[in-house]
């Protein structure tokens, strides 16, 4: 199936659930023909200051229940729609059909869960007589929700990167300002409508597609809006963080994150997790293996068998079911990628398997003998390349580990349990999973990283919840 003018969407913004349409659009691309996806509305610095006042204005408070029907009913939108929103992720960034439809499926479980929490009382009882200084009092915790977020998403995900934003806050009954991925709009708009048709109130979400300068750097240092959550790269989230000014912020950024492989590995385990960790969702996720760290006595026996399981991951039109590794964001990124290996080449290393590109498009790329401080493993190489380094001992695997910026997650495959509790207490990341892939989480539980990956506030919907209100205390004679 290709993109086609039929297939080409006009979307609007939308403030406080009334649909504008403006004369400036966007034009999003579909990656793998770089013909035209969709057109959104590009909204105004008037839009952004209706969007602020919409939010602060408010409505009438939603009952836990009702937050509960809104979510539950747009799970139940959304998986008899599965398929389409499925095509409109690959429309516009190029993912494969099988990774788009997986990712519907994981919105729908992160509604699933807040539609669950929003039902929960998190609230604390403290007995005040447990001192000789006590009183015959109780003090209880309460949460409210805060008046104001901003939530601003990035393209890798395009739903469920926004379900994992708008849930939580539509579980604990905060409003937000959504601001897309200007390269994956259109999903995050669809999804905007979703919710307004499960029926969630306009004043509790509007959506806005600008620039820089007349949209987002304005909401972000506007000094009524009390939380800025925000995905996305390291040199925007620390931009982000120096104007946001006296307010939360909320930032989930890169990760480098390695999959360390010990001598006594289940062989088989450790090539699937490292296929998996490194090619899936065409290897942009800040969660994906970026580095295989690989023990000197099984590096050739790995090499071997993880080439020949690369080749399994079909590359092709994104939207054939066969296909297993569709296209990166862009061109432009794939250029990118192209030139860290060839440097990574002039520096020594060398390409096994794949490394060709097409457009948007490149091969699952094996590479060995890449030099530690080679750019592509030194930072964050967000495409389907997988540079495998020889380490000596788990004290050097840690300390490679360890000697990047970031510190969002890590993976490892031994079966050694001394050696995995060790791993567990000194890599330098906000995850660390043993026998499973970096990435590897349920959409309830916590999740983010430290150093450049982020500032160890963490996601998932438990602890969104809890980062989009504020706990209140108040005491009775008891």
């Amino acid at each position: 199936m290709s993109v086609d003018a039929k297939t080409i969407l006009d979307l609007p913004c939308y403030l406080g659930g009334e649909a504008i349409e403006r004369h400036e659009k966007l034009e999003v691309l579909y990656p793998y023909t770089n013909s035209q996806a969709g057109l959104a509305s590009i909204a105004t610095e008037d839009d952004k200051e209706k969007a602020v006042e919409i939010m602060l204005n408010g409505g009438t408070t939603l009952t836990r229940y009702q937050r509960f029907e809104i979510l539950n009913e747009a799970r139940s939108l959304l998986k008899t729609r599965a398929e389409e929103f499925a095509q409109l992720i690959v429309q516009e960034s190029g993912l494969c059909i099988r990774e788009a439809m997986y990712e519907v499926g994981r919105a729908q479980d992160v509604l699933q869960f807040a539609a669950m929490e929003s039902l929960k009382d998190d609230g604390q009882i403290f007995s005040c007589d447990v001192s000789p200084q006590g009183k015959k009092r109780k003090i209880f915790t309460t949460r409210d929700p805060l008046k104001s977020i901003v939530a601003i998403t990035p393209f890798n995900h395009p739903l469920n990167q926004v379900a994992h934003k708008l849930a939580p806050a539509i579980a604990i009954g905060a409003p937000v300002i959504l601001k897309p991925s200007e390269k994956t709009p259109l999903t995050a708009i669809r999804f905007a409508e979703l919710l307004y048709e499960a029926g969630l109130p306009g004043w509790m979400l509007s959506v806005l597609v600008g620039s820089v300068d007349t949209v987002i750097e304005p909401l972000i240092r506007d000094n009524r809006i009390q939380l800025v959550s925000f995905t996305g790269s390291v040199s925007i989230g620390k931009h982000i963080a120096d104007i946001a000014g006296y307010k939360k912020t909320c930032l989930e950024l890169g990760g480098n994150s390695p999959l360390i492989i010990l001598d006594d590995a289940d062989m088989d385990l450790a090539v699937a997790l490292a296929a998996e960790g490194c090619y899936r969702n065409s290897g942009q996720r800040c969660t994906a293996v970026k580095r295989l760290l690989v023990h000197k006595k099984i590096l050739d026996e790995f090499t071997e068998k993880f080439i020949t399981k690369t080749k399994e991951y079909l590359v092709g039109d994104p939207m054939n079911h066969n296909t297993r590794v569709g296209t990166v964001i862009d061109e432009a990124a794939a250029i990118d990628l192209e030139n860290r290996i060839e440097l990574a080449v002039k520096e020594g290393a060398k390409v096994l398997w794949g490394g060709q590109r097409n457009g948007a498009q490149l091969e699952p790329t094996v590479i060995t003998d890449v030099p530690r401080s080679t750019h592509m493993v030194r930072t964050e190489s967000f495409g389907p390349l997988a540079p495998i380094m020889a380490i000596n001992d788990v004290d050097d695997a840690i300390e490679l580990a360890n000697s990047t910026d970031y510190g969002l997650s890590s993976g490892v495959v031994t079966q050694n349990l001394d050696h995995a509790l060790r791993f567990v207490k000194e890599l330098e990341t906000g995850t660390v999973n043993i026998n499973q892939v970096p990435g590897y989480r349920i959409e309830c539980s916590p999740f983010g990283g430290i150093k450049d990956s982020g500032l160890g506030i963490k996601e998932g919907v438990i602890e969104a919840m809890k980062w989009m209100s504020t706990v209140k205390t108040f005491s009775l004679p008891w």
